[in-house]
This record gives structure tokens, sequence and C-alpha cells, in this order.
């Protein structure tokens, strides 16, 4: 954007934004490591005005929050403010450099005539003493959170040169003991834990979420009915319908980039092979043939590749194969005797995956164009990764305390924090699309 030019938008009030069930715990995030030169910055308070009671959301202190969750932002408290400007032309630069300040944002909110709010921020690059980008956003009361989150990623973008991932949602399982009894629900919350959702309940577990391109569905995998079945559920409606359900195995569905088919594990025909069904003609259509295990299917960005875990060779492995068919080659050529559960990174040029490290299970990328193996975490038993949709995060399970929690880890290993839910475990994390 040009300086001093401050961009105009509005947030639309989609349904894929309701909120169903509400859920009475939230994750809770803690950073565990973060990047050693991390940019300093302050958020300013943002001024309130034609207002005549509190806001029911703190936008400049979600802000803060966010930009501090990702570990690279070392923000200012706001006890050692030198000041608080609401506007650029407020800002006395002089001040802030004698601080060490980079950046700084200020902002203001006003309650329109209609009852909703205009957001107006700016960040300033401080030794230049000149504007780098500024937003005005409206949004209702119930999307103050919402559009706080969209103010952190047009910050992290500005600041650190890629697309933020604040303003999406990941889904996820927690399984709570009652008695000698579990209860598991399938739950989705902001990516910082705040407005948790319960999608689904059940005695008895929900595996595998997956969310659809379009943010509107989530495939999962239920055995509600005694045996496994496949779901298509819409986050707000809650109506749902069966992709799969015949005997045996029906595990691991994924969507296709389109969202308009579904890859899937069924051993309808007596052994667990990939197929992929179109949900708009039903038809099922079968991709591998072998007397071994063949799962956790994962489309390629283009939509022309899948990868999947097989033990074809004689232990776990991941194999990749066209969505025509034919035969599969092995990617994870002379990397150990485990790894499994494959996804393919936004970009398509990297896949996170499950790689065992002596008699640990951890997190690693493997590089598709170099063929180099990075090894990100070092739990005994993490699982489950999943891309943030700009690429540069991955959420994943982890065993802490011998109970399930959620972890997430940049893709070059500098950045970890962990999310935790107080008295229930959390597994099978996947993370959302960006919210259009």
């Amino acid at each position: 954007m040009k300086n001093r030019v401050l961009t105009s938008f509005v947030i639309m009030v989609t349904a894929f934004l309701a909120r169903p069930a509400m859920a009475e715990e939230v994750l809770t995030i803690e950073i565990t490591k973060g990047i050693e030169q991390a940019i300093p910055i302050a958020i300013v308070p943002f001024e309130v005005t034609n207002n005549d009671e509190p806001l029911p959301e703190d936008v400049s202190r979600i802000v803060t929050e966010d930009l501090e969750s990702s570990g690279y932002f070392k923000t200012m408290p706001v006890k050692d403010l030198p000041a608080k400007p609401h506007d650029f032309s407020s800002i006395m630069f002089d001040d802030w450099k004698h601080m060490g300040m980079d950046n700084l944002v200020v902002g203001k909110i006003t309650k329109t005539a209609s009852g909703t709010y205009a957001i107006e921020f700016r960040l300033a690059d401080v030794y230049k003493s000149k504007q780098l980008t500024g937003l005005r956003v409206m949004a209702k009361a119930d999307h103050l959170r919402f559009a706080a989150h969209q103010i952190a990623d047009v910050i992290y973008e500005k600041l650190i040169g890629e697309p933020g991932a604040f303003a999406t949602r990941i889904a996820y399982v927690t399984v709570k003991k009652q008695g000698k009894k579990k209860r598991y629900q399938l739950e989705m919350s902001d990516i910082d834990g705040r407005n948790p959702v319960i999608l689904l309940e059940s005695p008895q577990p929900i595996l595998s979420p997956a969310w659809s391109p379009n943010g509107r569905q989530l495939a999962y995998v239920s055995f509600e009915k005694g045996n496994s079945a496949i779901y298509v559920q819409n986050i707000v409606t809650g109506k749902r319908q069966v992709v799969s359900s015949g005997p045996g195995i029906n595990s691991s569905p994924a969507w296709s980039p389109d969202g308009s088919r579904l890859a899937m594990t069924l051993s309808k025909d007596g052994n667990p092979e990939i197929y992929i069904k179109d949900l708009r003609t039903k038809k099922l259509t079968r991709i591998t043939n072998n007397r071994a295990i063949d799962t956790e299917a994962s489309f390629s960005p283009d939509g022309r590749k899948l990868l999947f875990t097989s033990d074809r060779g004689g232990g776990p492995q991941i194999y990749e194969v066209s969505v025509a068919g034919g035969i599969p080659h092995r990617v994870t050529v002379s990397m150990g005797k485990y790894n499994a559960g494959a996804v393919y990174s936004p970009d398509g040029k990297m896949i996170a995956m499950v790689h065992q490290v002596d008699s640990n299970y951890r997190i690693a990328v493997l590089d598709l164009d170099f063929h180099q193996l990075n090894v990100l975490t070092s739990s005994r038993q993490d699982e489950s990764p999943s891309f943030a949709p700009n690429g540069k995060m991955i959420v994943y399970s982890t065993t802490n305390r011998g109970r399930a929690e959620l972890a997430v880890v940049s893709v070059d290993g500098k950045i970890k924090k962990r999310l935790a839910v107080r008295g229930s475990e959390v597994r099978e994390p996947v993370w959302g699309p960006f919210i259009r």
C-alpha cells in the first residue's frame, strides 16, 4: 500500500462465521521457543469513541497476543509506553526511537449510527518516520475478535513478508474421561483457542477431521453406529451426510483442492485400499491395488497426485501416485523404518509426516526438490501434522505428561508452542483454510 493511504473494506457477516454450541473449555497457548531476534513492536491501546459501554473485545490486546504468539515479535508492555497516540499525526517518533522500538501501531474504534464499529489502524516505521500500511475495518460487536485477527494478519504480512494466518481456525477432537467411560467431541476454534464450538459429541471415537477447501464443511470418521463411517458435516447448520459406511474400514477422508472429491481408505473388497469418491456423481474410483495396507491419503495442491502410507515395502512408508491410478513410487527412500501420515504443504514443495527416530515418533518435513529431511520436534509421541494455510507453521498432536495435547512448530523448527485444554486430551488437529 502507498504511504498514508488508508484502505477500507467490510467484514462480510457470512454464514460460516456463525457459532453454534460453545464449548466450556478453551485451548491455552504457551510459547516454548521463539526466534532470537524478534522484531520490537508497540501496539498502543486503540481509542474508543462514541460508545457508552465497554467493548466486548479488546481489539488492540488481541492484535498484541496474535503477534506475540507467532514468535516473530517482541511487544512492548502497555505500562512502558512513553505515550499513547491514536493517529499517525500525533506520533512523536523521537520518543519511540529512544525506546528502541522499530514499529508502532496506533488506532481508533468508533461506533457508528448503525451499531457497527469502524476500526482504523496504522502501522508506522519508527526509524523512517513513515506509515507502512493502514486499514479500516467495519465489524459488528460479535465479529470484533475476527477483525482483530485480520489486523494482525495485515501487520504480520507487511513486516514478515508472507501472509498471516491468525484469522483462521483449527478443528480437533477432545476426549474426556467420565468414570470408566470416555466422551469424544469434535470441536473447532480460532487458532488462539478462543470461540470453541462443539460440532459433534459421541461416546464412540471420532477420528480424522478434514476441512473442506472453502472452510464450510468438515469430513470425519465416527464410530457412533458401531462400525466406522465417513461423514461430511456443515459446520453452521450441523446438517451432515454419510459418505461411506460399508462393511470393514471406512477411514482417513481427504478433500481434493476443488472440494469435489474425497480420497479415503476402504476395505470393502477385503484389503485397505485408497479410493476417490466424486461427491456430486457418487462415483467411486479405486486408486491402489496391493496386498499391503494403503491408507492416509492426501491430495497434492494441484489435485493431480496423492500421498499415502503403505507397508508394501515391509514397514510404513510414504508413497505417491497419480489420481488416475498407476504404479506408486516410494517418496521416503533411505529415511528409516517408519514414515507415515504425510501431507503436502500448500505450495507443494514439501511434505510433513511422522518420522521414527530410535523409539520415538517425531514430526519431520521433507523438501521434495532437494530430498532433504528435517526433524522438527523432540517428543516421544508426535502425530497428525497439518500445515497452516500459509505453509509456515504445522499443528500436530503430542503427548505431554501422559496426556495428548496440541502443539505448533514452524517449518524451520525455530518457533514452538503448546495448546492444551484443561481436563481433556486433545488430538487429531487440522488447520483450516483462509477465511474468504
